[in-house]
């Protein structure tokens, strides 16, 4: 393998000749071989965004030569468009804060600048990766600037598809608005619910969610970028802040604001830590949903197989003609996975010290995973679940009738009691509750008729 030598404040090293990287991102290769994982593209694409406009703004402030900072613009709109992401190499797991993740950035877009201005890679003279594409920023504003960035372009993609989740729910809550079943408490017996009411709580419940991760994101538009390395906005120029804040608003179509405080949008991660949560809690609403749909199609002989799921897939290895409920087990899973990312967000967000939180690389890495396969998750178990249920109307219809709570319509003509011992009676016997009812004296078959209407049930008011 050919070589070229490049040097750092601990020495000289050998670095692969073709390399984008340099030193201390191949130092950071050595040192950290933990687990495979790469920096989510996202969370690249928002560094050099930063880096792009660090540029631009410090070539209008004239602190940088116009010919670097173009070159470096270039070398960053290649990044964008989809090139050189091979060699955004550093695991995930690194030292604090990310300053490995930055050097990796910062030194690929230097050694394609160099050679955009017609020199060899490694050539730091021509363009310097600290000097240069890093000027007047540190890791310590980068990183969070950079998860803030990254979490509000997942967001974007995000919020879409979860109205997509809502539509298809509240379109099956009026598609099944006409089938009464038995609802179930404690799952047992409860009047009757129509199923349409139930898909329709579920795509109400998404909405709201829905409202609240858009509102939690809103947190992340307030940019700490300028702070520096402390907060204090040491070696940038007094107008970078605001330039480079109008500058991400340019590139990336989101409205940025400025820090009210530098130093505290570098110490707190709170922006991260409400959107996770906020996140979070739809994924437990999420799995429980999942997990109604599941039990909702179980069967089909010896379940509920009130809804028919459908079928993406050979349920069993041994068993012959055997469906599963695929697409609705993947979707607990991802939310399994999306509560314990936002553990860890959580838990790394409370361990910052002073001016920095050094957890920052793993932070950006789980935030920006929960939200990605939420997102692909949610996307296509619209497509291959959702959107193909059905009802079984016979099988909700003959629970609905069947049910024990049905007696509870009885209460205010017979009273509580009364109607204990005829959901008991019908529970031993088998007879029909109306039959019951009869027998006893307590009521009319005709006083029964108007009484017994199960769609009455579903909605409020006493029945007479």
């Amino acid at each position: 393998m050919e070589t070229r030598i490049e040097k750092d404040s601990l020495g000289d090293r050998k670095i692969p000749k073709d390399a984008y990287y340099g030193v201390q991102t191949d130092r950071a290769l050595e040192n950290f071989p933990i687990s495979g994982l790469k920096p989510k593209p996202s969370y690249v694409d928002a560094t050099i965004h930063i880096k792009r406009a660090a540029a631009v703004v410090n070539k209008e402030l004239g602190l940088l030569d116009a010919k670097i900072a173009d070159a470096i613009v270039k070398a960053a709109d290649e990044v964008l468009s989809g090139k050189l992401r091979e060699w955004f190499v550093v695991d995930v797991y690194q030292a604090g804060a990310g300053t490995s993740h930055n050097m990796n950035c910062n030194e690929v877009l230097a050694n394609r600048a160099i050679e955009i201005l017609g020199g060899q890679k490694g050539d730091y003279k021509t363009v310097s990766p600290n000097d240069h594409v890093n000027m007047a920023q540190s890791t310590n504003d980068v990183c969070p600037t950079a998860i803030r960035i990254g979490a509000l372009i997942e967001v974007r993609k995000l919020l879409p598809v979860l109205e997509n989740l809502e539509k298809a729910l509240l379109q099956k809550g009026k598609e099944f608005d006409n089938i009464v079943k038995s609802g179930r408490t404690h799952l047992m017996d409860a009047v009757p619910v129509r199923l349409g009411q139930e898909f329709t709580a579920y795509g109400m419940n998404v909405g709201r969610h829905r409202k609240a991760i858009e509102q939690a994101a809103e947190t992340c538009e307030e940019l700490g970028i300028g702070g520096t390395a402390t907060g204090t906005g040491l070696n940038a120029h007094p107008n970078f802040r605001p330039k480079m804040v109008e500058q991400l608003t340019k590139q990336t179509g989101i409205q940025f604001k400025t820090a009210q405080d530098y130093f505290e949008a570098m110490q707190s991660l709170r922006p991260m830590v409400e959107l996770s949560n906020a996140i979070r809690n739809f994924a437990q609403d999420y799995s429980r949903i999942a997990n109604d749909i599941r039990l909702l199609g179980s069967g089909p002989k010896t379940g509920l197989q009130e809804i028919y799921l459908p079928a993406v897939q050979p349920g069993s290895s041994i068993m012959p003609g055997k469906v599963n409920p695929s697409m609705a087990e993947m979707v607990n899973q991802v939310c399994y996975q999306v509560i314990g990312c936002d553990m860890t967000v959580f838990m790394s967000a409370q361990a910052g010290q002073l001016e920095l939180n050094v957890m920052m690389p793993v932070v950006s890495f789980n935030l920006l995973h929960e939200i990605e396969i939420l997102r692909t998750a949610t996307d296509v178990f619209i497509k291959f679940c959702i959107a193909g249920i059905t009802a079984n109307a016979e099988r909700c219809q003959y629970y609905a009738e069947n049910s024990t709570s049905v007696v509870t319509v009885l209460n205010p003509h017979i009273g509580y009691l009364a109607a204990a011992e005829i959901a008991k009676e019908y529970i031993k016997s088998g007879k029909p509750i109306r039959e019951l009812v009869v027998e006893k004296g307590l009521l009319t078959k005709e006083q029964l008729d108007k009484v017994f209407d199960l769609r009455g049930m579903t909605e409020p008011g006493i029945h007479k």
